[in-house]
This record gives structure tokens, C-alpha cells and sequence, in this order.
């Protein structure tokens, strides 16, 4: 009897005809490559540039060679009045404009909308959207307009027998809170308008059919089951308001006395106006830090499940 020569494919000698796993890995991180490269580029690179900075005395003009001067800005900050009060103002602005106005009015029209007529969400919607969509330096110009001494709002005031001030010199953070509030409450609407439609209509008519006022299904069934959307939209306003500049420049250039100046105006006025851009620099990265800790408290409730 003769032996029978084994298989090709059972002898050890042959190759696997199965494809490798192993570089699979690589090559589905492929497309993930010029995202991290434009993120190290444009994102961790200026960032860890301005680390640098800050850690030096580095002048615009009138400095032959900038030095390590170590935490000396920082301290410097942290003793600086103006720097105390611009955190100060900043904290007011973020909440008036972004944690309360937009928010706020935000979730209320985009309710009022989900039950109001479509002509009525058409116009609402367009003049609320308009507004989102100026740019900023528009956008001032207008509010200035509107605030300012000869200007709308004490017309409408003078013409109903209402006593009438100069509003950006008087009340100048909240005259660029309520500017912020009208330029950036779209944003807010949109979201939850998106929220609310993803609402089962059964759970809320099954409220209703128990006896639950609008109120208590606002309270009780909406703001639950909305909570992750309510944490998203404040992360991505409380950010977005952190680094307002041109509706406040435009307004009232921080002024008067400072009264409206904001983080990243007394950054600009130290590092461009005064020429300290090592110490404008430690102060951009003061309201780096700011913004990551609010990120880091939203996200921190966004991990939370409903």
C-alpha cells in the first residue's frame, strides 16, 4: 500500500490562509490620523506655547530678550484688583447671560413653540435664529444702539412717560448680559426644541390624564427626561460666553471704569494695549482653567444617567 502524500494545507510548513488580525488595529485608526495631527497643530501647540509664555516676562516693545520670571505673573494676577474685579464680572456675565437668560428663555420658547401654531413658530423662529446668526461686531452695534442714551430704548421709555438713564453707563454688565442673552438664545431654543420632540407624547398625555398641571409635567416628566440635553447646552454656553469679546468691545470697551470688563478684555487690554504679553498670556490661561473646571462639573453630571 502506498502512503498518501498529507494535504498542502495541513502540512505545518504552509501558511495560514486566514488574514491576520493584529494590523487591523492601525489601519482603522487611519482615519483618525490628520484629526489628532490638526489637533496637536493648531489646539495642544499654541497651548503649550502660551504655557511657556506665561512663564516669562515677555514684552511687545522695549525688551531685547524676554526671561523666567517663574509664577511671578500669576502672583501678580492674584494681587491685581482690576484682575479680581474682571473675575468678578466674568462670573456675573456667565451667569446672567448664559446660566440664566439663555438657558432660561431658551427651554421657555422652545415649549411655548411645540404647542403654538406653525405660523407662529415660523415667525418666532426666524427673528430668534436672525439674531443668533449676526456676526458679534453686528450684533454690538446694534445693542449699542439700543442701550445708548439717544437711543430705542429711552425713545419707547420717554415715549410712555418712563424716567430714562444712560444705560451703558449706569447698568454696563447688564446692558452686555441682555445684549449676549439676545445674540446667543437661539442656540438654547434649538437644542431643546430637538429635546422635547424626543419626549414620548403617551408619557405626557397619560400626565395629563392624572391630573398634572403644566408645572408639574415641567417639573416632573420634561426637565428629567431633558437632563443630559440641559447639561450639553449649558456646558456649550457657559464656554461660549467665557469668551465673549467683540459684543462687549463693541458696547462699552469694559468701561466705565472697568464696570463691563470681562476676563478676556483685561487679557487683551494687558497683552496688546499695555504690551505684558507674558502676563495677558498667564491670564489666558487662568480663563482656561475657569472654562475647564465648569467643563469638567457638566460633564461630571452628564456621566449621570436619567
Amino acid at each position: 500500500m502506498t502512503a498518501t502524500a498529507p494535504h498542502p494545507r495541513l502540512t505545518k510548513t504552509s501558511p495560514d490562509p486566514r488574514p491576520a488580525r493584529g494590523p487591523r488595529l492601525p489601519v482603522r485608526a487611519l482615519p483618525l490620523v490628520p484629526a489628532v495631527v490638526l489637533l496637536l497643530l493648531f489646539l495642544a501647540g499654541p497651548i503649550g506655547y502660551c504655557v511657556c509664555i506665561a512663564f516669562t516676562d515677555l514684552q511687545l516693545t522695549g525688551q531685547a530678550q524676554e526671561s523666567f520670571v517663574g509664577f511671578d505673573n500669576f502672583t501678580r494676577a492674584f494681587g491685581d484688583e482690576a484682575f479680581l474685579n474682571a473675575v468678578w464680572l466674568t462670573l456675573v456675565f456667565t451667569v446672567l447671560s448664559s446660566l440664566v437668560g439663555q438657558n432660561t428663555l431658551g427651554l421657555a420658547l422652545a415649549a411655548l413653540m411645540r404647542r403654538a401654531s406653525k405660523p407662529v413658530r415660523t415667525l418666532t423662529g426666524g427673528i430668534v435664529v436672525t439674531a443668533w446668526v449676526l456676526p458679534e461686531v453686528v450684533a454690538g452695534f446694534l445693542l449699542y444702539a439700543f442701550f445708548r442714551r439717544e437711543g430705542t430704548l429711552n425713545a419707547v421709555l420717554d415715549w410712555l412717560h418712563l424716567p430714562s438713564q444712560n444705560w451703558l453707563f449706569t447698568l454696563p454688565i447688564l446692558a452686555v448680559s441682555f445684549a449676549n442673552v439676545w445674540r446667543g438664545t437661539a442656540f438654547s431654543m434649538l437644542v431643546y426644541s430637538a429635546a422635547l420632540n424626543e419626549i414620548p407624547q403617551e408619557i405626557t398625555e397619560a400626565a395629563e390624564v392624572d391630573g398634572a398641571g403644566g408645572w408639574r409635567r415641567m417639573w416632573h416628566i420634561t426637565l428629567p427626561m431633558i437632563r443630559r440635553s440641559i447639561g450639553t447646552n449649558l456646558m456649550l454656553n457657559t464656554l461660549q460666553t467665557l469668551s465673549v469679546f467683540g459684543l462687549i468691545w463693541v458696547m462699552t470697551r469694559g468701561g466705565p471704569g472697568g464696570r463691563s470688563q470681562t476676563l478676556p478684555l483685561f487679557m487683551y487690554e494687558q497683552a496688546f494695549q499695555n504690551s505684558l504679553i507674558g502676563y495677558g498670556t498667564a491670564v489666558a490661561l487662568l480663563l482656561l482653567v475657569v472654562g475647564s473646571l465648569f467643563s469638567l462639573v457638566y460633564l461630571r453630571l452628564l456621566r449621570t444617567e436619567v
